[in-house]
């Protein structure tokens, strides 16, 4: 991957919110060596099981002190289910992905890299001089505004409605104005957690929009 993903980028000013780094001196070297975020593409729905195996073998390879922080971000979400019933769950906020707080080395790199479901760091590919394979990715640090976006955005905790519906499909209406109303979906807009639907009202077919916390999926 050659690039950072367009969905960790953002051009807006948000509060500052970033964990604080971890800086090391190394007094043999006369280094300092500080702690980044990185983001690290994982197989699809691996992520969890990513975070775990990292975090044992940051301490079985003796790099816990450079490997500092694993995080998922995520929000709340509730999953709407066909007979109507409703499921607490979580929403990550961004799926496939996995950010690692650590002191990028050699040591920690091969500790990420080698870990199952991990497919590569996001960052920046350095070409081959020769030859067409595809060359090293050198990993990127997230910026400043980059973690603060995403942290920002797990921690605002804004309930994510997440319906099994398509259009053409019946719906009841349990809230609002038009409650017990009965009708069909003629569009669905996830992003926004609403749906615009034909309900028979006075005799005509009307279209409405709807809140997905405002209705039931008919069988």
């Amino acid at each position: 991957m050659s690039e950072i993903d367009p969905r960790l980028q953002d051009s807006s000013q948000v509060m500052d919110i970033t964990p604080p780094s971890h800086a090391e001196d190394n007094s043999s070297t006369g280094k300092t060596t500080i702690a980044r975020w990185y983001a690290i593409q994982v197989a699809s729905s691996c992520e969890k099981k990513v975070k775990a195996t990292l975090e044992q073998r940051a301490v079985t390879l003796g790099v816990s002190n450079r490997i500092l922080e694993i995080e998922i971000p995520q929000t709340p979400a509730v999953k709407v289910k066909k007979d109507g019933s409703r499921q607490s769950t979580e929403e990550k906020v961004f799926p496939g992905y996995v950010l690692v707080r650590m002191v990028l080395d050699e040591d920690t790199m091969m500790a990420v890299r080698s870990t199952p479901n991990v497919i590569n760091f996001v960052g920046a590919e350095d070409r081959r001089a020769t030859g067409r394979g595809r060359g090293h990715i050198k990993p990127r640090p997230l910026s400043r505004q980059e973690v603060n976006r995403i942290f920002k955005r797990a921690a605002e905790k804004k309930t994510v409605v997440k319906l099994d519906l398509a259009e053409g499909d019946q719906i009841l209406v349990t809230s609002g104005p038009f409650k017990d109303f009965q009708g069909e979906v003629i569009e669905v807009s996830g992003e926004r957690n609403k749906l615009k639907a034909l309900l028979s009202i006075f005799g005509r077919e009307t279209p409405v929009e709807l809140e997905f916390s405002q209705i039931n999926k008919q069988n």
